[in-house]
């Protein structure tokens, strides 16, 4: 599987769980942004690492990642961080593909997203995220759904 193939499963993966085009900034008025919540891109960067283990893991859904160098998943991780980054307010720009092109051919099925779902909570609870914060993260989930699975 070639970088950039293995760099849109990814996304699909962790990146298409967030529907980072709905950006969660807040005003001072409603307290930080998703981002800060999260602490960071450390934090970030911490719960994308767990979440790539989890998947390179799981059954379910590792042979996507077998091929994939040392140097791949690293550079996947750092896409992945970037746009979470984006997505929730942070001072990151994600600049990648679409969800619907970066897909394009991959067939991921219902049972991949869900396990999908499931090794981000699981990455999610390991490092303590609140229940808010993991709630708008899920809830950015079900409209990326569309442009992910079945393409």
């Amino acid at each position: 599987m070639g970088l950039t193939r293995a760099i849109g499963l990814g996304l699909v993966l962790l990146i298409g769980t967030f529907n980072l085009a709905a950006c969660a900034t807040t005003t001072a008025d409603q307290g930080p942004s998703l981002y800060k919540r999260l602490n960071g891109r450390e934090g970030i960067a911490l719960v994308v690492g767990d979440f790539v283990t989890n998947m390179a893991g799981d059954v379910r859904v590792n042979e996507r990642f077998k091929a994939m160098k040392p140097a791949d998943i690293e550079k996947l991780k750092s896409n992945l961080s970037d746009q979470i980054c984006d997505g929730t307010g942070g001072p990151c720009a994600y600049l990648g593909r679409d969800m619907k092109t970066t897909h394009q051919g991959m067939k991921i099925t219902d049972a991949e997203w869900n396990a999908t779902v499931e090794n981000l909570v699981k990455a999610l609870d390991k490092h303590k995220v609140g229940a808010k914060e993991k709630s708008e993260l899920l809830g950015m989930l079900g409209p990326m759904k569309a442009d992910i699975v079945g393409q």
